[in-house]
This record gives structure tokens, sequence and C-alpha cells, in this order.
């Protein structure tokens, strides 16, 4: 308990106060999202007001709870800035014909002798190509499970081959949702995340590839592919995609590889890559630059196509499903999800609950294998209770994130285990919304392909394996994206030095202390001294609550105190030492 600025003291939670919120956040999504279908944002906005509340009750004013959700916004809308960009990116390169021509070369190499590994590679390069594994399964796997059955291949080995390779991408490409949230939860750079993750999804890919070449290497069956061959007919006559206009097409998705490899500016990289795909759209593909602007803004539609000479009636539905995305509005939903989530966490923040969970987890904790063990295996529970990625990620983003640059670990350590336990997990949970369509599309139900689902459960095992064994860890160099934070004082030690001083002055100690007064002052870093908040030198605001007060009150007084004038504190010492 400590003395406020308002005059309210301000309480620290409990253990058991502390994990009400998120009891209170298992229940209402899980109630919401499993019972009652409501939308995950206003259940997010439901928690949000509960732990307001508690904020307020524990002493809290709006203000602290309002600029915490503020400060976490700022630092993630550069991130929410690159997945809306994204979206854009999506519609300039569906109108230009750089992800059909993808499909289109992705759909030629199935090998009906070996249809599970095929399956799982066409899949990937489909994934991979255009961010989505929904798309990817209910476009090119809807197609590959009917050549499949027509094969008499044993379809739960087929269906968990697709869930994988679809989720290859979804974890892999910069055009995902997911691998964009996972970046935003963590506050890191998207490539350098993605780069990261070749560490646990290459083995896992390796891995998949073998167990698939295994399990189909009896089976040489020959059926039809009417369906595919109509997929990559009609993408043929919607699409100019003959060569060599086809390496053209490839320019845009170019320009993002070498802008990663070259460390350029990510979102510059992206509107000169979709700049490029309109450019290919209105000379290659005859499109009009208003169609290509609202593909941009709102999504491919199919009555973008004019040509009267094409049935669009009669073309298989697989297609539209496939074309029909993109545009900035698509992001918008995940960027709300994000502004909402955000409000639950900087209220969560603010109460000090989190503080409290972590210093608990954190006793039992003492090397980066253990950490990373229990960032994936409550990212495993969290996914597994509430079905939902974006919440998960945001949530054990927010719990970690500091506690991994304290222990000089790059965030992408951190975002690289968000999607190894969460991103790749949620397709095996029968009640995730992903679980569902994956049943629904493939026809396979879940249990069924979850144990041919490799990729979907090699990550979490290499990820607590290159833990331990500290292989493929990246630590915070000097120079690197968290340096500035790692080598940044935290407010707990900058305070532990402040009170030294009020703690000297104390006289009943003066008979036993040599060392104060001294000549050049007292016992704290100079700059201390001359520091101002609201008016007063802070160290005879904090001399005045060391003497009012016990000693477990003023520490965490004079902690709510520095918590709430930090950004004045640091810019002090910041001036000072510089």
């Amino acid at each position: 308990m400590g003395e406020n600025t308002n005059g309210k003291t301000k309480k620290t939670p409990g253990l058991g106060l502390a994990l009400l919120p998120l009891a209170f956040m298992f229940v209402v999504l899980f109630l919401g999202l499993i019972i009652f279908s409501i939308d995950i944002k206003i259940l997010l906005l439901i928690c949000a007001a509960f732990t307001i509340v508690l904020c307020l009750l524990l002493g809290y004013t709006w203000k602290d709870v309002e600029n915490e959700i503020v400060d976490k916004l700022a630092k993630a809308f550069p991130a929410i800035m690159i997945l809306i960009t994204v979206g854009l990116m999506i519609g300039a390169w569906i109108v230009s014909g750089t992800i059909p021509f993808l499909v289109y070369i992705g759909l030629q190499i199935i090998n009906p002798k070996f249809i599970i590994v095929t399956s799982f590679l066409v899949t990937v390069i489909l994934s991979v190509s255009t961010g989505t594994s929904w798309g990817a399964a209910g476009t090119v796997g809807a197609a590959l499970m009917s050549v499949a059955a027509g094969m008499g291949a044993p379809l739960p080995a087929v269906a968990g081959a697709i869930v994988a390779g679809a989720y290859f991408g979804d974890k892999m490409s910069p055009l995902s949702d997911s691998t964009n949230m996972s970046a935003i939860a963590s506050g890191t750079n998207l490539y350098k995340h993605i780069g990261h993750m070749f560490y646990t999804t290459i083995p896992g890919f390796v891995i998949s590839c073998v167990v698939y070449v295994i399990a189909g290497i009896s089976f040489a069956g020959s059926g039809e592919i009417s369906q595919v061959d109509s997929i990559i007919t009609t993408l043929a006559e919607l699409f100019d995609l003959s060569m060599p206009v086809g390496l053209l097409l490839l320019v845009p998705p170019v320009i993002v590889v070498a802008g990663s490899l070259l460390k350029k500016p990510t979102i510059p990289v992206m509107m000169i890559s979709s700049a490029v795909a309109v450019v290919i759209a209105m000379t290659v593909q005859d499109f009009s630059f208003q169609t290509c602007a609202t593909s941009m803004v709102s999504g491919f539609k199919m009555e973008m196509f004019t040509d009267p000479s094409l049935n669009l009636a009669g073309i298989v539905q697989e297609v539209p499903n496939l074309l029909q995305r993109g545009g900035m509005a698509s992001m918008m939903n995940t960027a709300l999800m994000a502004f909402c989530a955000f409000g639950f966490i900087g209220a969560l923040t603010v109460s000090g609950c989190l503080d409290v969970i972590l210093s608990h987890i954190m006793k039992h904790i003492h090397g980066t294998g253990q950490l990373i063990t229990v960032t994936a295996l409550l990212g495993v529970i969290i996914i597994t209770v509430i079905g939902e990625a974006s919440v998960t990620f945001l949530m054990i983003g927010g719990l970690f994130r500091e506690e991994y640059i304290k222990r000089g670990l790059e965030t992408k350590n951190l975002s690289r285990t968000l999607e190894d336990s969460i991103t790749v997990v949620e397709p095996l949970v029968p009640w995730s919304l992903a679980g569902v369509y994956m049943t629904s599309t493939l026809g396979v139900p879940t249990a069924q392909y979850a144990p041919w689902a490799c990729l979907c459960y090699t990550g979490v095992i290499f990820a607590i394996i290159w833990g331990f064994t500290g292989f493929g860890i990246a630590k915070i160099k000097k120079g690197g994206d968290n340096y500035d934070e790692y080598e940044r004082p935290s407010l707990k030690w900058i305070l532990s030095e402040m009170v030294v001083e009020s703690v000297m002055r104390d006289k009943r100690l003066s008979s036993i202390n040599p060392y104060f007064p001294r000549e050049n002052g007292g016992c704290v870093y100079p700059y201390f001294f001359d520091m101002m908040v609201d008016g007063k030198p802070i160290l005879d605001t904090l001399d005045a609550m060391y003497r009012s007060q016990n000693i477990e009150d003023f520490m965490r007084s004079s902690y709510a105190y520095c918590q709430e004038h930090e950004t004045v504190i640091r810019e002090h010492i910041l001036k000072s030492e510089g």
C-alpha cells in the first residue's frame, strides 16, 4: 500500500487477486466464443472493463490506465501499419496476377504417385505465396482431398499434410496476419522474426517430408485430377500467366525478398512492390487504375473481370475462394483485435497483476531453456483453452517480453516461440475456429488428421531443445534491436539508488554510518539531487514518504510515485548523462 498523488492509496495485489483477471478472461472467452458465438472484440472489451474496475479498486486512476494503453498502442503502431500495408499488397498482387501465377505453378507439381508429400509441398507453396492457411486449405487443399479420394489414398494422412502445409505459410509468410501479430505482440521486426523461425521450422519441414514419403511410399495409385486441372485452366483464362509474362509476375515478391535481405525498411519495400504490381496489372492484365485501387483498399472481387467472353458463373468455386481477398479493409479486423486486446493488457499492466504473476513464475525459472519451455507451454495451454490465436499472442507477449530482454535475449526468440506454440497448434484444437474450419473444409475430423500434421507440433519440441542447448538462441548485442532497452536501467534500480539517500539521512543511523554526509554530497548519483518532479526535488518527496511510513509501505508508494513520473525521471537522467 502506498500514497498516491491524488490522495488515494495504491495497493499491490496478492497472487490470488492477480490471477482473477486472467481467470475472468478464460471464462468470458470460453463462454462467449464456444457457447454463445459472440465477437471476440466485445469479449475483450468486457475483460478490459473488469480489469479497469480492479485497477480503480487498487487505487489507480483512469488516467493511469489510459496512459498505459496509449503507450502500448504507440509501440505497436508501426507493426499495425505493416499489417495494413500487407492487406494493400495482397490486393495488388492478386490483381497483377502474381498470386494466381504462384498458385498456377504450385498446382503443376502434383504427382499422383506421392499424393501425401505432394499435398504438403503444394500447400506450403500456396500458403507462403498468399499468407493464408484457410485460403490454401479451402482451395488447393479441397481439390487435393478430391484427388486423394479418387486415388484411394489415406484421407487423414492427406488432410494432416494439407493442414501442416497450410500452417507452414501461416507461420512463415510476411503476408500472414498471425506472423504479423506475433511480431506485434513481442515488439520484433517482421523479417527478423521470420528469419529466426527457420531454426525450428526447417527441421519440422524436413521431418514432415520424411514422414509423408514413408507413409505414401507403398501407395502408387492414379486417378482423376480434373478438379485441379479445372483450377489451372480457369486461372490461365482469367489472367495472362504465359511465359515470359510469368517471370514478370514474380517481380513484386522478388522486391520484397530483396528488401528483406538488404534490411530495407519494411513498409517502403512493400509499397514499392505494390506499385510495381499495379503497373503490371494495368499493362499486362488490362485492369484499370480504379480497379487496382479498389482491390488494394477493399480486396479483389470477381466482378472486376469485365471481359464479356468470360463465363464467371461457370467457373469452379475454388477459384473465387482463392482470389476474393486482400485489401487494407481485410486487415482492419485484426487491427481492431489488437486495439481491444491492448485495452485489456494495458489495464492488466497497470494493476500490477502481470508483475505479481511473473515474479512467482520467474522464481522457478533459472535458465533460457526453462524460460522458453514455460513460454511454449503457456502458449499451448491458453490456445487450447480459448482457441483464439491473436489474443494468446498479445497475452503471452505482454507477459514475457520484458523478461526476455532482462535476461539478454532478443525478442525474436519470444516471437518465434509464440508461433511454435500458438499459430501451428491452433488447428489441432477441435473447438477453435481453425480446427472447425479445417474439419469442415477437408471432411476429416480434427482427431484423425492431427497425428499427421507433423509440422504443427515439431516446432514446440525444437523450440524447447534449442532453448536448453543454446542453438539458434539470439542474444542481445550492442547495436541490436533490443540493446537500448537491455542497457536501460530498470525503474526499480533507479528507485533503489534514490531511496538510499532517505535511509542514510535517518538520524537513527548516523552513529553507525561513517559515510554520510560526505564532502561531495550524499550517497547517490549526483543527478538525483537536482531532479525536480512536480516543482519539488524528488529526493525531498521520497524523504517525506520514508519518514511518514513503515518500510514496506514506503517501498510500494515510492515505486508507484516513480511509475507515475517515469518519463520525467528518465528524461532528466538522459540529459544529465549526455
